[in-house]
Formats: C-alpha cells, structure tokens, sequence
C-alpha cells in the first residue's frame, strides 16, 4: 500500500509560536488549553511543567501565565493584568487580528457579525472586543431571524471554509447599506485544506491527525469525508485498526495546525506495520 503526505499539514505558524514560548516559559500555567491536542498539552507538562486551568475562575496564585493559542477575553486580559501577573502573551497574531478589528469596527458604529463557532474560544475572544456585542452564525439560516443594521463589518473565525464564509457575506449584501468584509481566515487553514481537498480524491483511505476538539481538524476531515467515504479521525496511533487498510492501494495522511511532527510520525510507523 503506497503513503501520501499531503502536500501541506500539521503544525502552523502560530502553534509553532505558541509552543516554542511555552518551552521557554517553565512552571507556568495556560489559561485552557495552549493548542487543541491532548498529547501536545501532556508533552508540555511532562517536560516543561507548563499546566493549564479550564476555567478562569480556576485561577489561583498564579505567578506566570500563558494566553493560549486562541486568545482569551478583554475582560480576563484585564483581570490578569489588574493583578500583576506575568503574562506570556501566545495568542495567535492571525487570531489577534480580528479582535482588533472587532474594536476598531465596533467603535467606528459598525454591527459586528462573526463567522464562526459561538462556543469556540477564538470567537468568545473576538466577540469580548465588540463594543456592543456581535452577532455569530455558521450558515444564513442562522441568521434569518436576526436584525442586520445599515453598517455591518464581517469577520470570521479563522479555522472556517472559506466557501461558508462567502454565503454568510452574499446574505448580509442585500440586507444593509454599507458593508466591511474582513478575510480573517488563516492562510495555513486555507492550504491545509485545499491540500486535503487534492489528495482525499486521489485515496481510497484518508487519516487525518489531530484533536478531536480542534475545529481546523474538523474541518479537514469534513473535507477529506466528502471525497473520500473511508476517512478517519484521529489523535495518535493507538486508534488506528488494522481492518481499515484491507484492500486499500493508496493511503493519505494529513494533520491539523496543532498537531506535532512527532505523533505524525507514529502514526506513519503504525501503518506501515500493518
């Protein structure tokens, strides 16, 4: 059986950011997880005592802390800052983006609307900077029953398809005067999965690596999924089962933004013993 890489995967360049300050910043806490990937965040707190609190109302005595990849709050931002605490600022600067323009925009009297997930903590992180709230939908349906102002300025979380977002923008045209769009969606996200996209049409199996909580693995495996039928989702190379590779020719790998090389790597070994 022939192994495909595809040709752009795992780690970008704000995980890469983000890890290297965590290894340089020992006995320090994260506020939630620094990425989306369990093995990563164990590596991390096995080797450089890095741990991390859930919630922020976990934060106790905290000398040091790191702002994960996906940024936190204005408000925990401010908090953290009112008691002096070290901070170790790793937010991603494609996910700082957008919360400036969120304030920016808010402030200048535009309706803030986010393409995104409401629950993902980018898009809680984003929303904390609009001045007076923001509106988030993944489809147009979401938006139906929703009051659009003249001025809106559109944003988007950036893990999402970038063809989503273009049906979020051609609802909202129509239904206001004035229209910002903002393409906030991460050119790393953009190649992953286009990159996905190629290779899941050239396999009769696909592996994608990645957390299960992490939204760019999601998505590349929703992509890979369309393409090719046997597609699996996976963290490490212990999920992995023999059955699937039975008769297959051609097996594709690819990884989301927050996966490490070296889990890659496993994975890879374990199919090639199979």
């Amino acid at each position: 059986m022939e192994i495909r890489l595809a040709k752009n995967y795992g780690f970008c360049f704000g995980v890469k950011r983000a890890i290297k300050m965590a290894e340089e910043s020992p006995n320090s806490t994260t506020i939630g997880p620094l990425i989306h990937n369990n093995e990563e965040i164990n590596r991390l707190k096995t080797s450089f005592n890095v741990d991390n609190v859930n919630n922020f109302s976990e934060v106790k005595n905290i000398k040091k802390a790191i702002i994960r990849t996906h940024g936190i709050t204005k408000d925990n931002l401010k908090e953290l800052k009112e008691r002096n605490i070290d901070i170790i600022d790793a937010t991603c600067p494609f996910v700082s983006k957008p919360q400036k323009i969120c304030e920016e925009m808010s402030e200048k009297g535009y309706q803030i609307i986010i393409f995104g997930d409401i629950n993902h903590p980018e898009v809680k992180g984003v929303m904390s900077y609009a001045k007076d709230g923001a509106i988030v939908a993944l489809t147009p349906k979401e938006l139906e029953d929703k009051k659009i102002k003249h001025k809106v300025a559109i944003i988007a979380q950036t893990t999402r398809k970038f063809s989503e977002y273009i049906d979020i923008v051609n609802y909202i045209m129509p239904r206001c005067k004035e229209i910002r769009v903002f393409n906030t969606i991460c050119n790393a996200t953009f190649e992953n999965q286009e990159a996905v996209r190629e290779l899941s049409s050239e396999c009769d199996i696909m592996i994608i690596v990645g957390g299960k909580n992490s939204s760019n693995t999601k998505q590349l495996y929703t992509i890979s999924k369309t393409n090719c039928t046997d597609s699996y989702l996976i963290e490490n190379e212990k999920e992995l089962e023999k059955k699937w590779f039975e008769n297959k020719k051609v097996c594709g790998i690819s990884a989301g933004a927050s996966t490490p090389d070296w889990i890659i790597q496993k994975v890879m070994r374990k199919i090639k013993e199979f």
